[in-house]
């Protein structure tokens, strides 16, 4: 039973990856930028929830709305003033930028909360659902946490489909010049898909403390460097492949620490990223797209 009970904590923590990755392969998608500063928007997230429902005693679905609310305007807020002049600037300035972002977060957390960690109780309790006479046990929140994953991604994959916000973001993930000339309001498209990207990072903050009860300024960062390689895995852009990817990572590390070394879990993910872009270099649900010149 140990095996399976590794396997669903490894897919608990990959949909929690995936949730961060989609945030990830939707701008990269649509704005064609990495914001490395998406890490520590989880941690903003995590921060007002645990605020909001463990200080001022507010109800939990109102501590995780209110996060997505505040992460969202944040994710405008840090489009509009740091990204939005750098449309036309190189990659290099927009990644400089978002690191700089990233430690001004980090370091305005420190300053506002302090560096001691905090203990996040998970929202969901402690509780836990007994399988095969109780040889196999499955918390509640890897239940809940595997479930959100699910709908986001189903609801996502709608949104992108089947609405016209959805549409524009597709057409501006094809050519910005023809989807302007068509009507489109690119910088408005570009600003909705950082909300959203944000948004979720929200809700994945959340998930991560419910899950792994510590809660600093730097939370969000390993999670937000792994998630970045699940997009990468799974091929950046690719919705489903922020899926794909963030649930085989997360079942790699969990079994990596398992069987391998809990010291090395964290080389054993990146060892098989580099296999896997030898091998594959678009990921594994990435398209190769050719440019004309």
């Amino acid at each position: 039973m140990s095996f399976l009970s590794h396997l669903i904590s490894g897919i608990s923590l990959g949909s929690i990856y995936a949730i961060i990755a989609l945030g990830y392969t939707m701008v990269y998608g649509i704005a064609k930028m990495l914001n490395f500063a998406h890490g520590d928007v989880i941690m903003v997230g995590a921060y007002a929830c645990f605020f909001m429902v463990s200080r001022y005693e507010i109800p939990a679905v109102v501590g995780v709305l209110s996060a997505v609310v505040i992460c969202t305007l944040l994710g405008i807020i840090i489009e509009r003033l740091a990204y939005k002049p750098l449309r036309s600037a190189t990659s290099l300035a927009v990644l400089i930028t978002a690191i700089g972002i990233s430690y001004f977060l980090q370091n305005a957390a420190q300053l506002l909360w302090t560096s001691n960690p905090k203990v996040f109780n998970s929202l969901m309790g402690d509780g836990s659902v007994k399988l095969f006479d109780g040889r196999l046990s499955i918390s509640v929140t890897a239940i809940v946490t595997i479930v959100v994953c699910v709908i986001i991604m189903l609801a996502l994959t709608w949104f992108t489909g089947r609405t016209k916000m959805g549409k524009a973001m597709r057409a501006c993930s094809e050519d910005k010049g023809a989807a302007q000339l068509m009507g489109i309001n690119v910088n408005f498209t570009i600003s909705m898909t950082f909300a959203i990207g944000s948004a979720l990072a929200a809700i994945a903050g959340v998930l991560l403390c419910s899950a792994y009860p510590i809660l600093t300024p730097t939370t969000g960062s390993m999670p937000g460097i792994k998630a970045f390689t699940a997009a990468v895995f799974g091929g950046i852009g690719s919705i489903p492949g922020a899926l794909l990817g963030g649930v085989l990572l997360g079942i790699i590390e969990i079994f990596g620490k398992a069987y391998i070394s809990t010291q090395l879990s964290d080389a054993i993910v990146f060892v098989v990223l580099i296999v896997v872009l030898l091998v594959k270099p678009t990921g594994l649900l990435g398209k190769q797209v050719q440019e004309k010149v």
